[in-house]
């Protein structure tokens, strides 16, 4: 079997051709062995796709295979697995969901009996036992059961986390993306009183994300204002990321969340450790407005995994990605859509979205330069030194940053600076510096 199966965010790929039933069964058969229980108890849940059903009878027939006892949750978002697992004490879970990739897509990723996914080492065990037989069949085959109620479960630690915040009044229009939360998002909001529209909420199993989701929250924005709705939030597909829309139909990211939450934490006495992880790709004027506040800031790599990683180091609480990816580890140590939804309402105090104040966001130009060789490209002299130079006029008012793609032999440049055309200008001289880098190489 080839190493590395696992990306930063579990297995994902075409079900059917990289994601097997047979790999399915191989992956349930090997974390259950890894985790090294008596008799595992592993949660398996999914999201909406139509190979999730496949992916999970596969699973599960590998963990029992193994001598685990299967609880099937069914339909439910990510998040929903570390907070069951805690809820149930469960050894291991396990979400079958390609998050905001197209249907076809599918993955498998594991949590910890302590909620958080497992580390790089144990993902490489797993993959060291995808074909061992050692021991051959187990002393008892495990069971496999429905895990009933646990949408309930869900939505009573969202009840109990946010019992204060009263949204009677608002407006709210939420895209599920057809995906895991189409049905717990609209119902937690409205009870909590808010009166909810909801679109991309009837998934077939190939809908999910189709033109719609995080990943398309312009046609969100749409709606927002043709409708007269206070506020959008758009989901992906396995509720593990949101994003807002304003009632003009500005589109609010993570960076803005984010800033929004850890001031509203600070100022009640719950940010932990006093400081927020995210990551090179968070805005500059993030950064800024932090720094304001007396707000410590920890950068990472992209990853929500990585920001999990600083936060669990510092002991902080806070972090999160510009795409979406909000973790609050005093309420679960995962990202959550609905969660972080409701905690961006909850910080403005009953206010406006719309009126927000927490940071000001600097013009971000982001260009991908298609190079033969990435390394090549990235080690040009003359590339370090336009860096340097751009970076020292920036300085103080904005910054560069230029690195290879992790998956593609792409060198992206990213700029951001107080004003469009500074930004525009930078980010062309840098480009260029690039394709003539890569031109050399």
């Amino acid at each position: 079997m080839a190493r590395r199966l696992f990306g930063t965010d579990g297995i994902r790929g075409v079900a059917g051709e990289l994601l097997t039933a047979d790999l399915a069964v191989k992956l349930g058969r090997a974390a259950t062995l890894q985790s090294g229980a008596d008799t595992p108890r592993v949660l398996v849940i999914r999201d909406t796709r139509e190979s999730g059903e496949m992916l999970e009878a596969a699973l599960a027939a590998g963990v029992a295979s193994a001598g685990g006892a299967v609880f099937l949750g069914g339909v439910l978002p990510t998040p929903a697995a570390p907070l069951l697992l805690g809820r149930y004490g469960f050894d291991l879970g396990a979400v079958i969901s390609a998050s905001h990739n197209p249907y076809r897509d599918n993955g498998i990723k594991f949590f910890g009996a302590d909620g958080f996914k497992l580390s790089d080492a144990t993902e490489e065990a797993i993959e060291d036992l995808l074909d061992d037989r050692v021991g051959g069949a187990p002393i008892a085959i495990g069971r496999i059961r429905l895990l009933h109620g646990t949408e309930e479960d869900y939505l009573r630690e969202l009840h109990t986390r946010f019992a204060d915040l009263d949204l009677g009044g608002v407006d709210v229009l939420l895209d599920c993306a057809n995906g895991a939360t189409y049905a717990a998002a609209p119902e937690i909001f409205r009870r909590l009183g808010a009166e909810v529209t909801a679109v991309a909420d009837t998934p077939d199993g190939r809908n999910i994300n189709e033109g719609c989701g995080s990943t398309h929250v312009d046609a969100l924005a749409r709606q927002v204002v043709d409708g007269g709705h206070d506020v959008g939030f758009a989901f992906d597909g396995d509720g593990d990321r949101v994003l807002a829309v304003d009632r003009n139909g500005v589109v609010v990211d993570g960076d803005e969340l984010i800033a929004l939450a850890a001031l509203h934490l600070r100022e009640t006495g719950r940010l932990a450790g006093g400081g927020v992880a995210v990551t090179v790709m968070t805005n500059y004027g993030f950064h800024a407005a932090m720094k304001e506040h007396g707000v410590e800031v920890a950068t990472t790599q992209v990853g929500d995994r990585y920001v999990i990683e600083e936060l669990r180091a510092r002991g902080w609480s806070l972090g999160g990605e510009q795409s979406g990816h909000i973790i609050d580890t005093g309420f679960v140590p995962s990202g959550d859509g609905i969660a972080s939804a409701l905690l961006a309402l909850e910080s403005l105090h009953g206010g406006d979205l719309a009126e927000r104040s927490a940071m000001r966001k600097l013009p971000q130009r982001l260009v991908n330069v298609r190079v033969a060789d990435r390394d090549a490209a990235m080690g040009s002299d003359e590339l370090a030194q336009a860096v340097a130079a751009e970076s020292e006029s920036l300085e103080g008012r904005g910054r560069v940053l230029v690195r290879p793609s992790g998956t593609e032999q792409l060198v992206r440049v990213m700029v951001e600076a107080p004003q469009d055309d500074e930004a525009d200008a930078v980010c062309a001289r840098l480009v260029a510096v690039v394709e003539r880098s890569a031109s050399l190489a």
